[in-house]
């Protein structure tokens, strides 16, 4: 069995005159929901053993966020989380996913269209809440009983949709 947590990045602020959208950094609000969120995740036994993660600022700065609450394991930056669409998410899953658990932290839609993808079944409130949306700092929790390797549309179940309003 193995699990796949895909967490959009906390909430950034607007860019700011000249700014690109690929630097924008998190405001209070999404500082302090990307620290709620590692709570979460140490209070579940969430632990990845490896982390991809978005290289924009706002998904380094979720990510240390929830490093100063819980254990992230191994972490690996690319570019192309931020411009990927979510079938280019997978393939880096697939990529660098084994038989443990793996984070990704991204950005929408590509984290709704894959959390939606690849949970073919899960738990009915969890399902239910994430078909009103993925917020910031919402995080999916996709169990598969095979390896990351070989994950696939429909393969996963969906155990869990945090989000910090709910915790």
């Amino acid at each position: 069995m193995s699990r796949l947590y895909l967490l959009r990045h906390a909430k950034a602020g607007w860019a700011l005159p000249g700014m690109r959208d690929f630097d924008r950094p998190l405001d209070a609000s999404g500082r302090a929901d990307a620290e709620i969120v590692g709570t979460a995740m140490r209070s579940r036994g969430y632990v990845p053993d490896l982390t991809l993660c978005s290289n924009a600022r706002r998904a380094r700065e979720t990510l240390e966020g929830l490093a100063g609450q819980t254990d992230t394991g191994k972490v690996l930056f690319f570019d192309t989380l931020y411009s990927e669409d979510a079938a280019g998410y997978l393939r880096l899953i697939r990529e660098h996913g084994g038989p443990g658990s793996l984070l990704v932290i991204g950005h929408n839609p590509m984290m709704e269209d894959l959390a939606m993808a690849v949970s073919g079944d899960g738990e009915e409130t969890a399902r239910a809440m994430l078909n009103h949306g993925f917020p910031t700092s919402g995080l999916a929790v996709v169990r598969f009983l095979d390896a990351l390797k070989n994950a696939a549309q429909e393969a996963g179940y969906l155990e869990a949709f945090l989000t910090p309003a709910d915790l």
